[in-house]
């Protein structure tokens, strides 16, 4: 009991003070707890021309204080004219770098993902949250000052066939992607216990390139999170696009998310 205890007076010092990186459309340098796990519920959708989205189901364990592994499955009514089951990822980051002061600290990260999707190829962006079976891998660097994170990232993408699908042959096979976030630790203005509600602000843009096929996008993603008796966040974000000219799912996209955190310790 008390050891469970300690667990949740940690995680409300750390879902508090670094609360602020926790961002909605990218993920941090920092990790979650070491054997730790977490459950995520996301819907993403748009509205124009007409209403579609897609649910994920995703599963994160943090091994240990550097290496977090996630796990998820998607289902959409993306590329048909009802909900189906497209595929899942698997992803893996490992904290090279931390550099900590008090309430203050630098980190770097590299991530690798990897994708299996059955869904047919009738889009320009490759994606690996169910749209496309691929490769991605990358670094991450975050930077926290008290109340404020900003945090970037670069990461090379390889798409591969689809199950029962062929890559086009005149598509694009490579991508690279860009993230800039900022995130501000709202309130509470001051800590006193775990069971206050932390209210977090972001800003990020996503971008990605095509090389050679003059696609590209830069989109910019504000979004507004919850954590209750830290454990348990709720993310509301809306990505649009800034630039455009590749053809994709997920311009103009909203995005609705549900985590839970508990412990094995």
């Amino acid at each position: 009991m008390k050891t469970i205890l300690l667990a949740l007076c940690l995680t409300a010092m750390a879902c508090t003070v670094f609360g602020q990186e926790l961002y909605v459309n990218t993920e941090p340098a920092s990790n979650m707890a070491a054997h730790s796990l977490g459950i995520r519920l996301e819907n993403q959708g748009y509205f124009s021309p007409k209403f579609k989205n897609r649910t994920t189901l995703e599963a994160m364990y943090g091994a240990t204080g550097k290496l977090m592994l996630h796990g998820a499955l998607y289902q959409s009514d993306f590329y048909q004219g009802s909900q189906r089951f497209e595929g899942g990822s698997f992803y893996g980051k490992y904290r090279f770098f931390s550099a900590d002061t008090v309430q203050a600290h630098f980190r770097g990260a590299i991530f690798g993902k990897v994708a299996i999707s059955s869904n047919p190829y009738t889009l320009q962006e490759i994606a690996l949250e169910g749209d496309n079976t691929g490769l991605q891998g990358g670094v991450i660097f975050t930077k926290l000052i008290h109340k404020l994170a900003f945090s970037g990232s670069a990461s090379y993408l390889r798409a591969y066939n689809n199950t029962g699908n062929s890559l086009p042959i005149t598509g694009a096979k490579e991508a690279v992607a860009y993230t800039a976030s900022a995130g501000y630790l709202l309130l509470p203005k001051n800590y006193t216990n775990y069971n206050q509600v932390n209210l977090n602000l972001y800003a990020e843009l996503l971008g990605k390139s095509n090389p050679g096929y003059g696609q590209s996008y830069l989109d910019v993603a504000p979004a507004i999170q919850f954590i209750f008796n830290s454990v348990c966040r709720l993310d509301l974000s809306y990505r649009t696009p800034l630039y455009n000219n590749m053809q994709r799912n997920s311009a103009n996209m909203y995005l609705i998310r549900f985590e839970y955190n508990f412990f094995t310790l």
